[in-house]
């Protein structure tokens, strides 16, 4: 049995990458609008918190832009840089500008810090002073929300602007050495729509339906197996072909679907209370070991499948035993493919080793991972549909934050983000950031969507006839009702199973209650599922 660790190791991989694709949800990345309506708007203080574009000059060289937000109050930003003005810096003195400044300021840009006194105050000295706009420095990397109290009615004329404490640094340090300083700020406006929404959508619906068909029509004739192509063959079907039961697959039951929510509820408030970023390295690494290991069983079969023969030869190894050559080659290139993208994902083309790792993960952990029938789908995304609107949603009753945005966004993880998500940098954004969607909004309805094209399969319906093609086109709409929420809802993260779940479920629901197939497909594969032993449970 020198199978067994291979096995043993395989699954405890697959089930902890299944917990942590859990946390899932639909988001997009900074955004330009920062709308607040728990903050006082008053007369004269009634602006949306604008994102805002600091540029500036030393001694006329170009530094790194600075984003900085805009207070409720004074004069609004010009949107294009070809109307914005570029005017030259006078840091306060004193540096709080709490009392008037004996610096010259008229037609300049005050820089004052935070602290002492209220903002309004601050910007009521500099526009006395002659100052065309006032930046505020804060205290740590955080944008704070610059508002007014119930009492201020003073009228503010001039932009001010709140930027992090290593930006503000950066610019006395440079005034400091003597340096004539010129700044620059405006606030382009956001798209209502980005590209890269679009092509996020093709990846999720593009990688559910690649996962449905790869059994079928890349690995149906393969002679390795086309789960894990590292792990031994029996030697007593070697070099024969494997039916979908002789293959290594995991059926979610009902119970296990619920244990499963609970585990993944318990993670969540753990990652949440204890985030740090050697907890976000494990994800890490853990990612890359499922990412690598999928990305090598979706090489080895597209190779088996084109070339023939490649995939039979095969030699044996200690622990792993008998394995194809082939998996032997293409594994190294895999593992060295995930760490390249590990000692690289703060870069700007990380996004792509990040998506090629994610969707080989997904399609494998799709072909491993089964559902039965209806009834366990039911329980699973219905378990999966509170779980995301409770940590969402409701989730700040209690945690005063979202958990499932906390968690997703890295608080207090030191840079680290998690990995467990497809994302796309915003091409035609002036902002730049990404549009990013969980792992988990893919797997769980793809589960139930892989499930009604081998049902569809097995009972010979035709494309119209069955529910694969319907099921399909409900996770597209429910993919675009997840982003059309975004957008209403000003960029906050969405649960996206909140849209997904009625759109797949409720469709195949609806559509066998219509056939009157729905009794068969609630127990479907009982049957079959009692009297195979081959088979294995989460």
């Amino acid at each position: 049995m020198a199978f067994l660790p291979a096995l043993v190791i395989r699954r405890l991989v697959l089930l902890a990458s299944f917990l942590f694709l859990f946390i899932s949800f639909a988001s997009s990345a900074n955004d330009a609008t920062q709308n607040d309506q728990n903050s006082p708007k008053l007369p004269n203080c009634n602006n949306d918190f604008q994102l805002v574009k600091v540029k500036n000059w030393a001694d006329g060289v170009e530094g790194e832009t600075i984003v900085g937000l805009s207070a409720r109050f004074g004069s609004i930003l010009p949107a294009d840089l070809d109307k914005a003005l570029k005017l030259p810096t006078v840091l306060t003195n004193p540096n709080n500008s709490c009392t008037k400044s004996s610096s010259e300021l008229s037609n300049s840009l005050a820089l004052a810090v935070r602290g002492e006194c209220a903002f309004t105050d601050k910007a009521l000295v500099a526009q006395s002073g002659g100052a065309a706009g006032l930046l505020v420095i804060n205290d740590s990397e955080d944008l704070y929300k610059m508002v007014c109290s119930q009492n201020d009615t003073l009228k503010i004329t001039i932009p001010v602007v709140m930027i992090p404490k290593s930006g503000g640094d950066a610019i006395k340090k440079s005034m400091d050495a003597g340096k004539k300083m010129e700044i620059l700020l405006y606030s382009p406006h956001r798209p209502v729509v980005d590209y890269s929404v679009i092509f996020l959508w093709l990846m999720a619906v593009g990688t559910i339906i690649c996962a449905s068909l790869w059994a079928e029509f890349i690995v149906r004739e393969q002679h390795v197996e086309p789960y894990d192509q590292l792990s031994e063959k029996d030697a007593s079907v070697a070099g024969t072909g494997k039916d979908d039961s002789d293959e290594e697959i995991i059926d979610i039951s009902a119970k296990g679907a619920v244990i499963f929510v609970i585990a993944a509820s318990t993670f969540l408030v753990l990652l949440y209370f204890f985030m740090s970023s050697w907890f976000i390295w494990i994800l890490i690494v853990l990612f890359c070991i499922g990412g690598s290991q999928g990305m090598c069983a979706c090489v080895v079969a597209l190779i088996s499948r084109m070339c023939k023969n490649s995939g039979r030869k095969s030699l044996s190894l200690p622990v792993l035993g008998e394995v194809s050559v082939l998996s032997v080659v293409v594994f190294p290139m895999c593992v060295a493919f995930a760490i390249f993208w590990a000692a690289r994902r703060h870069t700007s083309y990380a996004w792509v080793g990040q998506d090629v790792l994610g969707i080989c993960l997904m399609i494998t952990v799709l072909q491993t991972a089964r559902l039965p029938n209806i009834k366990v789908a039911s329980v699973l995304l219905c378990c999966a549909f509170v779980y995301d609107i409770f940590w969402v949603f409701i989730s700040p009753l209690f945690f005063k934050e979202s958990v499932m945005i906390a968690v997703a966004r890295g608080d207090n993880s030191g840079g680290e983000t998690i990995p467990m998500l497809l994302r796309l940098p915003r091409f035609f954004d002036p902002w730049g950031g990404y549009d990013m969607i969980g792992f988990g909004d893919i797997l769980f309805p793809g589960l139930l969507i892989s499930f009604t094209f081998r049902y569809d399969r097995k009972n010979k319906k035709g494309v119209f006839s069955g529910y694969f093609l319907w099921l399909m086109i409900g996770y597209g709409v429910g993919l675009f009702l997840t982003y059309l929420g975004l957008y209403l809802m000003d960029g906050h993260g969405q649960p996206a199973l909140l849209y997904l779940v009625p759109c797949t479920l409720g469709v195949a629901v609806t559509l066998g209650s219509i056939r009157g197939e729905l009794s068969h497909l609630w127990s479907y594969g009982t049957e079959e599922a009692t009297s195979s032993g081959r088979s294995g449970e989460a």
